[in-house]
């Protein structure tokens, strides 16, 4: 076997790491593929006899091309307020299906990649890279020309931000499915109460419309509030698909061939603490969700 070869092999077998973190940095699956390929062009044109540590090599080139992308989001967003979901990562509930896995293994939920997305570029690298990866504050300070200290000062800030924003779902999907499932039931029944039942009291529910179904992109917070609005969701129990959304219970709403949303669930001690959902037609065209049908 010749150098490249290895290389190859080594690069491959390292892919998936890479991409979730990528993912996790970017919360899109498009520009986290460009993130890694990037890595690989790097990688094949690189004198790395001298490196002594290629995961770390290659773990900073994704780091710091995510870093860049991060920059010029933020620059070019034109309203920080603005709802966008993170990419969703669909998948089937069965265990039986190996897809499952591979969702599983980037099963960080769409709420939290939601606050992610409100954190400075530095601060969501050294959180994720740290709290995620487990790399080293003398590492992620050289990837954004800081002092180990201040790496770890920016992991810490995020860290609070996330803990007060960001709930840790329940472990268990089975029980997570059956808290969803109350909620269809109580939407398809108009049950108001039973509604509020099921909600948190601080619940949040995130909408992302996109460009094309602006009016259904909204930010609602407070179980009446939310459940208000969920009352409208009754039509839809009928073409809700049981899903994985980013490995917690979810649903995919399809109908006539078209799907219509996707709906990510955070379930925290029984109770739901966080609906986001994806309307935008554009970035559900582009989906795979042929997993579903498998």
């Amino acid at each position: 076997m010749d150098e490249r070869e290895w290389l190859t092999g080594h690069f491959e077998r390292q892919r998936p790491r890479l991409r979730s973190v990528a993912y996790r940095m970017l919360g899109s699956v498009s520009e986290a593929e460009d993130a890694v390929q990037e890595a690989w062009l790097r990688l094949d044109g690189a004198d790395t006899g001298e490196v002594e540590n290629l995961d770390a090599w290659l773990t900073t080139v994704v780091a710091r091309t995510c870093l860049n992308i991060l920059r010029t989001r933020r620059n070019r967003r034109e309203d920080p307020a603005d709802v966008h979901m993170p990419d969703p990562l669909v998948g089937p509930e069965d265990a039986a299906h190996p897809e499952r896995e591979a969702v599983l293994a980037d099963s960080v939920g769409l709420a939290l990649l939601v606050v992610l997305d409100t954190l400075t570029p530095a601060e969501r690298l050294a959180f994720v890279l740290h709290d995620m990866f487990a790399v080293p504050f003398d590492e992620i300070g050289t990837m954004i020309e800081r002092s180990p200290a201040a790496a770890r000062q920016l992991a810490s800030r995020a860290r609070r931000r996330v803990r007060g924003r960001a709930p840790v779902p329940d472990p268990d999907v089975a029980r997570q499915r059956s808290v969803v499932d109350a909620f269809f039931a109580a939407a398809r029944d108009g049950d108001f109460e039973g509604l509020v039942a099921v909600l948190h009291p601080d619940v949040v529910l995130r909408s992302d419309g996109g460009a094309a179904r602006a009016r259904h992109t909204t930010v609602l917070t407070g179980a009446r509030t939310v459940a208000a609005q969920a009352v409208t969701f009754g039509g839809l129990s009928p073409f809700a698909r049981p899903a994985l959304v980013n490995g917690a219970a979810g649903v995919v709403v399809t109908a006539r061939g078209r799907t219509l949303s996707v709906m990510g669930f955070t379930v925290v001690d029984g109770g739901i603490a966080a609906i986001d959902v994806i309307a935008d037609p554009d970035r559900l065209a582009h989906l795979d969700l042929t997993v579903l049908d498998a």
